[in-house]
């Protein structure tokens, strides 16, 4: 009579969802809706914000672009 009981009592555990199953589609749907949103967010402001200013190139800086650029090493 006890092995009866225990073999229903399995069969009303697997019945319905699995609890971790749920858990992971929650969090799952939690980081798609964020990742979404996020991204939603940053195509709005691509369309809005002014484009970002760029920074002033120092003279050393423009000094060896230069002779990257134009003039070759000595001696070669």
């Amino acid at each position: 009579m006890s092995d009866d009981f225990a073999f229903s009592d399995k069969t009303a555990e697997t019945k319905g969802f699995n609890p971790g199953l749920i858990v992971l589609l929650v969090v799952v749907g939690l980081l798609l809706a964020f990742f979404v949103g996020n991204y939603i967010l940053y195509l709005q402001a691509q369309k809005t914000l002014p484009p970002r200013k760029k920074k002033p190139i120092s003279k050393k800086k423009m000094k060896k672009e230069k002779l990257k650029q134009g003039v070759s090493a000595p001696g070669e």
